[in-house]
């Protein structure tokens, strides 16, 4: 590649890389002359890696090939020249990951704060085309001021171009962001709309209106960092998927993370039949506790079930009471969806069941098979929630699990009562198998509350000291009659009533025979209307 002139970086981006490779971890007597000239060390000091340096670190070495270095920007107004931008501010190209092909954008802060112009925005949308057009995952770095205000509508139309491939491209290639700086206003709109957003502490900042903003308008005072951290996107608006201390251990989450999804929604890559590895596994049923209402960690079971260290997580600070990930089974990619005993029971509301709609239809778009632990004692009862739209919510939960034709097996490892048994994949939403441990409770409610509606006109009459026994009494013949597995085995709705320890392997021979199933039966419509 020729050296492109620049009044910022005279040596090109070429140059510029190889002056990073050849520089890192800057030595003291250069550090001057790269602050002056190439503007890096203010990027460094605060506490930001390079565009390029990011691109190299998530690549494999020596891999990353440029696209469009010699793009620059074509307006002259508001003191903005023409032709001073290099590559309009905005690194595009592609490269491999794990020997993964991939593309990939990074825009560069130290060239007019990253603002995106016309030039810029057809850049990034062009690389998103071309990702769709080899099959292949699309990475973007968002380290940006927001619209380059000089360039006016222009600037705009940039936004529209790359929002449009991000949905073109959506369910056909996996789009992940990275929050790598400054992301506010219409920007935020392409990461919300790609599948996984990832998060730096003490870097991201993700916001629609800004600090001065709300306060000219709402008279609210409130900083960058309550609007749009990565801890506040991780933990309270779910909008981010991963959060990470540093900008070197994101990028490794990256790396994990293509190396476990499909390149793109055919490939077949992640799903080849090989021997079933067996696992030695603790007594995974000694993970129970003993009473049924005590909490435990459902991660703890995951960890038994699939194989060592392969669990990736998303959204794990975001809407606890449900668990979201990717794992192995004996190497074969799936999606885990469990209840989480450890957090509110394991309950479902508003935002697990949106969290748990999300993720079942990222899986179905790229037939990742999904697991689903199930441990649920219902929705969440309340005024707050009925007013926030349970309803509304737990449909979508109900609509991606009908929805999906992917291969759909569900493990019932205590309690599955209520709308939330039939929620969280039951045979009724069309999973293929249904199996449940012999601790498993599957009816309507859970037996004390099911004898206080039953007897209702006999506990009435009880004198107080005889209530209990008689609840306790009531409560153990109805589980007997009414709640276990092999009542709903007789009926169809549990597949087999299966040892904890047998799971593992069971789920594996399901995969191996389910593989390549299609549907019988298919009803032709543009799509469906789930209720957003």
């Amino acid at each position: 590649m020729e050296e492109q002139k620049s009044s910022i970086f005279p040596a090109g981006i070429t140059g510029l890389k190889n002056k990073i490779t050849e520089s890192m971890p800057f030595k003291k007597e250069k550090e001057s002359e790269y602050a002056d000239k190439y503007k890096l060390q203010k990027q460094h000091d605060k506490g930001k890696l390079h565009a390029i340096e990011r691109i190299t670190m998530i690549l494999d070495k020596d891999t990353f090939k440029e696209i469009g270095s010699r793009v620059t920007n074509h307006t002259s107004a508001l003191g903005l020249r023409e032709d001073t931008l290099p590559y309009d501010g905005v690194i595009t190209g592609y490269g491999l990951i794990k020997g993964q092909k991939v593309y990939i954008y990074s825009q560069d802060f130290t060239v007019m704060g990253g603002t995106l112009g016309i030039e810029h925005g057809k850049k990034i949308a062009h690389v998103i085309e071309l990702a769709i057009k080899s099959k292949c995952p699309v990475i973007g770095m968002n380290d940006s001021g927001g619209a380059r205000i000089q360039e006016g509508v222009n600037s705009l139309a940039g936004y529209g171009e790359i929002f449009y491939m991000n949905t073109l491209a959506s369910g056909y290639i996996p789009q992940i962001s990275i929050i790598a700086g400054p992301c506010a206003g219409g920007a935020v709109y392409s990461p919300g709309i790609t599948d996984f957003i990832f998060t730096i502490d003490e870097v991201s900042n993700m916001f629609v209106t800004g600090p001065k903003v709300i306060k000219s308008v709402t008279n609210e005072t409130v900083t960058a960092d309550e609007l749009g951290s990565a801890r506040a996107h991780s933990t309270t608006s779910g909008v981010a998927h991963f959060r990470y201390e540093s900008e070197e251990k994101c990028y490794e989450g990256v790396r994990n993370l293509v190396d476990m999804l499909p390149q793109y929604y055919g490939d077949k890559r992640t799903f080849k039949q090989e021997s079933y590895v067996n696992k030695a596994q603790k007594a995974i049923d000694s993970i129970m506790p003993e009473r049924m209402t005590q909490g435990y960690d459902m991660r703890h079971v995951i960890a038994e079930m699939f194989d060592k260290d392969s669990f990736m997580e998303v959204q794990a600070e975001f809407a606890q009471n449900i668990v979201v990930g990717f794992a192995k089974l004996s190497g074969v990619t799936v999606g885990v969806v469990g209840s989480q005993p450890n957090y509110v029971a394991g309950v479902l509301d508003c935002d697990a069941s949106d969290k748990g709609a999300r993720f079942i239809r990222f899986c179905d778009c790229y037939n990742i098979p999904l697991i689903t632990l199930v441990d649920v004692p219902g929705f969440m009862p309340g005024l707050n929630q009925e007013m926030k739209g349970i309803i509304r919510h737990g449909a979508k939960l109900l609509y991606a699990y009908s929805e999906a034709t992917t291969i759909k097996l569900t493990v019932v490892l205590r309690k599955a009562y209520g709308g939330a048994y039939i929620a969280m994949c039951s045979k009724h939403l069309r999973a293929d198998f249904v199996y449940a441990w012999p601790s498993a409770e599957i009816a309507v409610m859970g037996a004390e509350g099911a004898v206080e509606i039953i007897h209702s006109k006999e506990l009435r009459n009880l004198p107080k000291g005889q209530v209990g026994e008689f609840i306790n009494q009531k409560a153990n013949e109805y589980r007997e009659s009414c709640m276990n597995g092999e009542i709903a085995a007789k009926y169809g709705y549990v597949d087999e009533v299966i040892d904890p320890t047998e799971t593992r392997e069971r789920l594996y021979s399901d995969l191996m025979m389910l593989r390549g199933k299609s549907e019988l039966t298919v009803v032709r419509k543009k799509h469906g209307n789930i209720p957003l």
